[in-house]
């Protein structure tokens, strides 16, 4: 009996060598824009919970979201965040499904009473707009989308008087820009921060709703999270449905009804890891670290270019082409960069060439390599 332990153990051992030599071996590099990489201890905790929550004996994915051990995962979650992005007082935070592009009709339900602002900067503030126009007027009071979306528009500091709130992106994940601080008007402000949230400070205080979909820089897909001013809420001129009212879930704590557990869960895990590892000023600190080291590779490199005026770059999406007289080169460096361990690099069809997706769970290793990549591969023409 004791050799056949000695066995097993002997092959469990040689089975896990084996894997990690794998690992090791096959290391990625995750740069895909959404769903994203995440903190590799934000999903072993998880892992860990879906096999067995709090020592509950059942999955993470089985258990009522009433069971009482669950309704101390939404407070803590709710606490960190206030907490990381400094929400004063007369604020909720809020757990919804749906994704953002809910929030593109819901946004306007709630807080659209006669006329709204919008900042055209890409494709999803363009879906927010046409979203809205089904509550009222909209005006589109600036936009890049003739320059195909290569800079950030300007906020202009007097947005007309009559509108109820003025609408932007704050980041763009097509098109590589980014909107990095919070402007002031003259007129409620609302953003989509779906891409870039908790990845700089932020003065709350300016905006009366704030909602990101949380599969970029928060947790996996499946849950939304809404930063709404209370006392805005109920002015819309309209019978809300019930689920879409925001009133609804901030009165119910976001147990109206059944709110997506696991997202939740695995958002609480990365808020404890951000503010572990520094909070939203060390995060932005990171992201300018890694973003410099990626654009001055682009920018140095004879065989790429990159796409947004340089005031306008993102840190969390960043763009780049084959300069013009390498266009044939596309594919054979995606093609070189996917072997070397680089996934979801490849651009959206609407700009071409390559986006390198650097939120907060990046780690500079990551950036490096894929810089190295791009050095080695210009070494060969």
């Amino acid at each position: 009996m004791g050799g056949l332990r000695m066995y097993v153990s002997c092959q469990q051992e040689g089975y896990t060598i084996n894997y990690l030599n794998n690992y090791i071996k096959m290391k990625k590099y995750n740069f895909n824009a959404g769903p994203s990489m995440l903190p590799r201890e934000v999903i072993e905790n998880t892992a860990k919970q879906i096999l067995d929550f709090n020592g509950s004996g059942l999955s993470l994915m089985e258990i009522s979201h009433r069971a009482k051990d669950f309704q101390p995962v939404v407070d803590e979650a709710v606490s960190l965040f206030k907490e990381l992005l400094d929400i004063p007082e007369g604020y909720s935070v809020i757990f919804l499904g749906g994704g953002a592009s809910l929030q593109f009709m819901q946004i306007p339900a709630n807080f659209l009473i006669k006329k709204a602002a919008y900042i055209n900067s890409g494709t999803w503030a363009k879906k927010a707009m046409k979203e809205a126009k089904h509550f009222g007027e909209v005006v589109e009071i600036a936009s890049s989308s003739d320059a195909n979306y290569t800079f950030y528009p300007q906020v202009p500091n007097n947005v007309p008087a009559d509108c109820d709130y003025l609408h932007l992106t704050s980041n763009n994940t097509i098109y590589g820009t980014e909107l990095r601080v919070d402007p002031d008007v003259n007129v409620p402000l609302i953003s989509d921060m779906s891409s870039d949230i908790m990845s700089r400070p932020v003065d709350v205080s300016k905006y009366t709703a704030i909602y990101a979909g949380a599969q970029k820089n928060l947790s996996m897909a499946g849950v939304t999270v809404i930063v709404v001013k209370d006392e805005m809420l109920g002015k819309a001129p309209r019978e809300i449905p019930t689920m879409l009212d925001y009133r609804t879930h901030v009165e119910k704590g976001s147990m109206f009804n059944t709110p997506p557990v696991v997202p939740i869960y695995t958002l609480m895990e990365n808020l404890r890891w951000l503010k572990a590892n520094g909070g939203v000023e060390a995060a932005d600190k990171r992201a300018h670290e890694r973003a410099e080291v990626l654009y001055t590779e682009i920018d140095r490199n004879k065989l790429f270019k990159g796409t947004v005026e340089e005031a306008s770059r993102s840190l969390m999406n960043i763009c780049f082409v084959m300069n013009d007289e390498y266009k044939e080169l596309e594919k054979p460096f995606l093609d070189f960069a996917t072997e070397r361990g680089m996934v979801g690099i490849k651009g959206h069809r609407s700009v071409g060439g390559f986006r390198a997706s650097c939120y907060n769970a990046q780690t500079m290793e990551g950036v490096q390599a894929l810089v190295k990549a791009m050095q080695e591969f210009e070494a060969k023409y």
